[in-house]
């Protein structure tokens, strides 16, 4: 299936590996054209290389806290002055550390959102002006599971991660006239560092095995296993391809089956 992606330009942050990783591969193997940034210069611009040489695309690289809004906002200069458009933005940042309510202090809860929330309000703010110069434009933001149900352990996540999907929502309505369309992917566990160690956080915790933990986890997942990285990718790619024209405003599970919701 032709996704209509060769020579867009995608923003794809904190891409140096992970899911970031796996949505940038997949968008060069359509043929788009990619900015990517992390907080370390060196892993992201390794990244960078490999994809350049594997995919025969045009890749610029920059380190960039997404945390950092004026930041983000030289980001955004930067990837106009090198490619000259951008088309396609998957709005992406690492996760909280793991654990309950009065493990944390309200000043966590504050770091959690500027990371989870405040990243992706900054990135849209910096990226929206030239996406809609173009007249197309597709806004991906990833999010976690806990949207859709709280996780035991994840208290930073379950509050920060849930106002990503009222912004997205929002911006869908305002914005769907103009052929942008913004949706939200909502990851269950994916075999990533983020999960290894939250894993390895789950054996510590219950004083079990990291293989054990592992276990525990699967069986709570009707698909048997922790999904791959490029089945992420994939999923990102149709969202910001042209076939997906009339999806906006939703926020997609990729989790197996492990929600048991109805909505």
């Amino acid at each position: 299936m032709n996704l209509g992606l060769k020579d867009k330009v995608a923003v794809v942050t904190a891409s140096s590996r992970g899911l970031g990783r796996a949505v940038a591969e997949a968008l060069a193997a359509e043929g788009a054209k990619l900015a990517l940034c992390s907080r370390d210069a060196g892993a992201v611009g390794a990244t960078a290389d490999e994809i350049r040489k594997k995919y025969g695309v045009e890749v610029y690289s920059a380190s960039c806290d997404v945390e950092d809004c004026g930041r983000v906002e030289g980001f955004a200069a930067e990837v106009l002055e090198r490619l000259g458009a951008v088309h396609v933005l998957f709005a992406n940042a690492g996760g909280p550390p793991p654990g309950t309510i009065a493990d944390f202090t309200p000043a966590d809860f504050e770091k959690a959102i500027r990371l989870n929330l405040l990243s992706v309000i900054s990135l849209v703010h910096a990226f929206l002006p030239a996406i809609r110069r173009q007249g197309w434009g597709r806004i991906i933001a990833s999010t976690s599971i806990t949207v859709k149900q709280p996780a035991a352990n994840l208290a930073l996540s379950n509050v920060a991660r849930v106002g990503v999907v009222a912004f997205m929502k929002t911006l869908a309505g305002e914005h769907a006239a103009s052929n942008i369309t913004c949706n939200t992917v909502a990851p269950g566990y994916i075999m990533t560092d983020r999960v290894e160690s939250l894993i390895q956080s789950k054996s510590m915790k219950d004083g079990m095995a990291y293989d054990a933990a592992e276990r525990e986890i699967t069986a709570g997942i009707p698909a048997g296993r922790i999904g791959r990285p490029e089945e992420f990718g994939s999923l990102v790619a149709f969202l910001a391809s042209e076939r997906a024209a009339y999806i906006t405003g939703e926020t997609i599970l990729i989790d197996g089956g492990a929600y048991r919701g109805l909505m």
